[in-house]
């Protein structure tokens, strides 16, 4: 397939764009950095600059294409003021999904998040209702990001009601990779008191880009929503065992357990209706002690 990747020069853009060349699709890159005249590297994709809150350069970039996945968004509230996250990650995703429906692309890929139920940035205090947390667990959020995509899953059911397109919402948990699974998780690793909104969920970038790339191939009609999620926790700690500790009676756990070390958010939709089989673990990268591995730390000498 043609496929268009919005924030290709993202964490989670980067990943797919490779994964989705090495699966043999043609990939045609947009982002806001500019492009440099210079001879491009082997294989590279075909990149453009274009801002997805501008519906011009939404009209021009899918053009063509079969299927968009759009990870193109500002990645979290706290760093810019709350008018423009939600204008740049609500707009992103109409201007590019109305040129997708114009244009009769047959797939679209959102990325949403796993902070639509109400995780991470509330004003006030949140708690899920259980744990694992899955696709059918109430929304509830605050804050303009987790806001903003919401309403975009709501712009996927608009969608295939009016076109024949079809979506898919991909809901990442917190994304990491070899450089800053010790930054962000070697404290959790180290002591599960290093409590985390997501109950010490977290997904590895390359899995991630493994279940974009099966959601972009899918031929699941309408619009469905799945988390993405590695099936272990941070820690790789009796899961209910610990919530018990830290949390009491305050939120239910959901049985049964996929696995006794599982993780606070489930991927189990995925995993039946993508086919989707993560391969990686925060073990592959970091000691019993949240330490980087000597091979890890390799591939950043210098």
């Amino acid at each position: 397939m043609k496929v268009l990747v919005t924030g290709s020069g993202g964490k989670v853009g980067r990943a797919t764009v490779a994964v989705l060349a090495e699966a043999g699709h043609e990939v045609r890159a947009t982002d806001l950095f500019p492009p440099v005249f210079e001879r491009p590297d082997d294989n590279a994709p075909e990149y453009i600059q274009a801002d997805v809150t501008d519906a011009g350069d939404m009209f021009a970039v899918v053009r063509g294409m079969d299927a968009v996945v759009h990870a193109a968004a500002l990645p979290e509230p706290t760093r810019n003021p709350p008018h423009v996250v939600f204008h740049n990650n609500l707009m992103g995703v109409f201007n590019t999904l109305e040129a997708a429906i114009r244009f009769g692309v047959k797939r679209f890929v959102n990325i949403s998040s796993e902070t639509v139920p109400g995780f991470f940035f509330p004003e006030r205090d949140f708690l899920p209702d259980y744990v694992p947390v899955d696709e059918e667990h109430p929304i509830r959020p605050q804050d303009p990001y987790a806001t903003a995509k919401h309403f975009g899953e709501q712009l996927m059911d608009a969608a295939v009601r009016r076109s024949d397109i079809r979506c898919i919402s991909i809901r990442p948990c917190w994304v990491q990779h070899e450089g800053n699974y010790e930054r962000n998780l070697g404290p959790q690793v180290r002591d599960a008191s290093e409590l985390s909104p997501n109950f010490w969920s977290y997904i590895d970038v390359y899995d991630l880009a493994d279940g974009i790339t099966l959601a972009a191939e899918s031929d699941l009609p309408g619009h469905e929503v799945f988390y993405i999620a590695s099936p272990d926790n941070v820690g790789s700690r009796p899961f209910e065992e610990t919530v018990r500790q830290y949390y009491g009676d305050k939120v239910e756990v959901k049985k049964p357990l996929s696995r006794e070390d599982a993780s606070g958010i489930s991927c189990a939709k995925a995993e039946r209706m993508l086919g989707y089989t993560p391969k990686r673990s925060w073990k592959d990268y970091l000691d019993e002690n949240g330490h980087a591995k000597p091979s890890v730390k390799g591939l950043f000498a210098g």
